[in-house]
């Protein structure tokens, strides 16, 4: 490999330029090509990097045996296939989440990569977010004693998709945070959704997530809310912490409350509780999308499963797909293997 990762970015809508962006200043990175099939999106991007190559051919990027990896930032539907083609071309892949819409697809990825010996990341953003990383330590550091549940919201008003419902579109960042911090992956798994904008396409869905050791997980996701909300709330038996991204300077706050088993009050009917100080950490200002990036760059080069790996994709799918068997049967509940 040249001493610079040379990286393609497939993908100039949405999310594609702000990729390539982050990629062009992570250090021994050079965004060679950039590609999209569409000519304005094309022009959008030339000013930016000026040095990059920019094509509307797939073909053209992976045939250049220079490059040593492919950013992926197309519709959630092209995942798989485009993936298929950047691993067959001998290239390490950076994927935007969801990995595939399918269990098979999104296997087919993970065990095509491990077989040809390259990485597969999925873009899992808010595992590189500062603050995230800061509950995951408190976890880690036992500061919040066991997780006991914890529960996201993830609502806004807009922006509605047409190709995946909200289910897909917003959840798999929720579930890769639930499953990194407590290890687990889920035993069994209910939701419910309405579809109140577009026929068969769920634009609200409230899910449940159950994991072998007892804990539980809740979420909440919809294109159709009032309040704009990014918030993971971890309940502990010593504490509790809440990880709120719409807050500007209050991105993790502390709660010192915990309930005291085996003790109650004279009639018996309250257990006594712990109500203590509140803190707020300091959180580092790094730019969650930079760190990503960057660790896609560092996985690339040593070789290493990176932190929301395909494996971790893969689960997130799996989780994804038993949810939505549950949506489509009226929120029956639906076993996976834990």
């Amino acid at each position: 490999m040249a001493a610079a990762v040379r990286v393609g970015v497939v993908g100039l809508g949405y999310w594609g330029p702000n990729l390539a962006r982050a990629l062009a200043r992570v250090e021994d990175c050079e965004v060679a090509w950039c590609c999209d099939l569409d000519p304005v999106q094309r022009a959008r991007v030339a000013p930016l990097l000026p040095a990059t190559r920019l094509t509307d051919s797939l073909d053209e990027v992976l045939s250049d045996p220079a490059i040593d990896a492919v950013v992926v930032a197309t519709g959630s539907s092209s995942h798989h296939r485009l993936g298929r083609l950047v691993l067959a071309a001998g290239k390490h892949l950076f994927v935007e989440k969801p990995l595939a819409l399918n269990v098979a697809d999104a296997r087919d990825l993970v065990t095509t990569a491990a077989a040809a010996d390259r990485v597969v990341m999925v873009g899992h953003l808010l595992r590189f977010h500062p603050a995230f990383r800061k509950v995951e330590e408190l976890v880690t550091a036992g500061d919040l004693g066991e997780i006991l549940y914890l529960y996201t919201n993830r609502q806004n008003f807009g922006k509605v998709r047409s190709d995946e419902n909200a289910l897909w579109s917003l959840a798999p960042h929720d579930l890769s945070l639930m499953l990194a911090l407590t290890g687990e992956r889920p035993t069994e798994v209910s939701a419910r959704g309405e579809c109140y904008l577009q026929p068969g396409i769920e634009d609200v869905v409230f899910g449940y997530v159950r994991f072998g050791s007892g804990r539980s997980g809740h979420l909440h996701v919809s294109w159709l809310d009032p309040h704009r909300r990014r918030m993971l709330t971890v309940v502990g038996t010593e504490a509790m912490a809440v990880f709120d991204d719409t807050e500007s300077d209050r991105k993790v706050t502390v709660y010192d409350k915990r309930s005291l088993p085996g003790r109650f009050e004279t009639w018996g009917e309250f257990q006594a509780l712990r109500s203590g100080d509140i803190r707020i950490p300091r959180i580092p200002a790094d730019e969650p999308l930079l760190l990503e990036m960057r660790a896609f760059v560092d996985a690339v080069r040593t070789g290493a499963a990176p932190v929301a790996s395909g494996a971790e994709g893969l689960a997130v799918v799996e989780t994804l797909a038993a949810l939505q068997v549950s949506l489509d049967r009226g929120g029956r509940p639906v076993t996976l293997d834990g």
